[in-house]
Order: C-alpha cells, then sequence, then structure tokens
C-alpha cells in the first residue's frame, strides 16, 4: 500500500517594517491532495516589545505546524514542509548556519519538534506556489492591524502606503480594467512591489 506524503505550506511576514514590525504566520496541510487544516495568528509587535523579524515569523509557523502535526497524530507519517524563504530552508536543511539571536532558540524548537517524527523534510518553493500560506499570514496582519488601528498609524505611519501610491495604483488598475485591493495597512515596499507589477503586466 503507497503511503501518501503530508504537504505543509508554511509563511511568516513582518509588516509594515522589518525587523519590529507586526509579525504573523500562516499555514496549510495538505494529506495527499486533500486539505485537512489551516491556521494563522500573531507572533508579536515591535511597538509591544517583541523582538520580531520576518525570520522569527517563517520560523513561527514551522513551530506552529509541527505541533499540530503532533497534536493530530501524524509524526508517523512523512512529512515535507514547504517555503518560499530559502534561509529558512536551507538552515533547516543544513546547508546555512544559524546565528541570529532571534533565531537560535526557534531553530532549536524545530530539531526539537523533529525528533518526535518519522521523517521531516524541507522544499523551497517560489513565492507564487506559496499563495494559501502567504494570504493566512496576511490575513492575520491586517486583522490585528483593525484592532490596533492607532497605535499601528502612531508607531509605522512612516512605513505605510502613501496616497500617492494608491492613487497610481488604481489608476494603473483602472487602466488594465482589474480590481486591486489596497489596503491602508500595506506597506510602501509592498505598495512598490505590487506598482512594478501593474507595470509589467
Amino acid at each position: 500500500m503507497k503511503e501518501f506524503t503530508v504537504y505543509v505550506y508554511v509563511d511568516g511576514l513582518c509588516e509594515p517594517r522589518n525587523p519590529l514590525g507586526v509579525a504573523t504566520y500562516g499555514f496549510v496541510v495538505y494529506d495527499n491532495d486533500r486539505k485537512v487544516h489551516e491556521e494563522y495568528g500573531v507572533v508579536g509587535a515591535g511597538f509591544l516589545g517583541d523582538d520580531v523579524s520576518n525570520n522569527v515569523a517563517e520560523y513561527t509557523a514551522v513551530i506552529k505546524a509541527l505541533e499540530w502535526l503532533l497534536k493530530n497524530k501524524m509524526h508517523e507519517r512523512l512529512i515535507e514542509i514547504r517555503s518560499d524563504s530559502q534561509l529558512l530552508v536551507r538552515q533547516l536543511q543544513g546547508y546555512y548556519s544559524v546565528r541570529a539571536p532571534r533565531i537560535v532558540p526557534l531553530y532549536k524548537k524545530v530539531v526539537d519538534l523533529e525528533r518526535s517524527f518519522r521523517m521531516v523534510k524541507y522544499v523551497w518553493i517560489p513565492r507564487e506556489y506559496n499563495i494559501e500560506a502567504d494570504e493566512l499570514s496576511r490575513r492575520a496582519y491586517y486583522d490585528f492591524c483593525r484592532k490596533h488601528d492607532k497605535e499601528i498609524r502612531e508607531h509605522y505611519g512612516a512605513y505605510l502606503i502613501t496616497e500617492k501610491q494608491k492613487a497610481f495604483i488604481k489608476r494603473l488598475a483602472s487602466r488594465k480594467g482589474i480590481e486591486v485591493k489596497v489596503s491602508d495597512y500595506m506597506s510602501k515596499r509592498e505598495a512598490s512591489k505590487l506598482i512594478s507589477s501593474l507595470l509589467k503586466e
């Protein structure tokens, strides 16, 4: 009897600045080709005194996923964790060393969790193949920002999308006849990426 692999897509972000922005995570679990679980949450926020970064968020996504798999007795299965973070994947594959003080304890936590599993494999995938997990981590970010609107604007105002960027995105989208959702909590960096993408299309 063929044994099917459990595929886990993970993602973490730290917006609207990195490090010390709002860090969130998301992950999706597929038992072969059937989605069995998805989850997202907040790791922490710089304005609350948390030492967070996008890499902290990426590692947290892996930890949360492994904990869920363990809790749901999937530790005897073949686990393949897929991420668009090359640093995360290379570190967990053993190709890159781990030196960042904020990452070392998280790396050790992952290694400790791995001991309970039969096999955990890490695979890098392009960002466009990690859309579900990416959308979950962004949902967590936007939910948090809406709940803490005043603090977000006060602490991160300089990093948030400008009115000029918003107007330009709307103009580009209108010209192409497409609808693009733009949040007030999008970072200037993400807005620039979106503009570049719209100009290329």
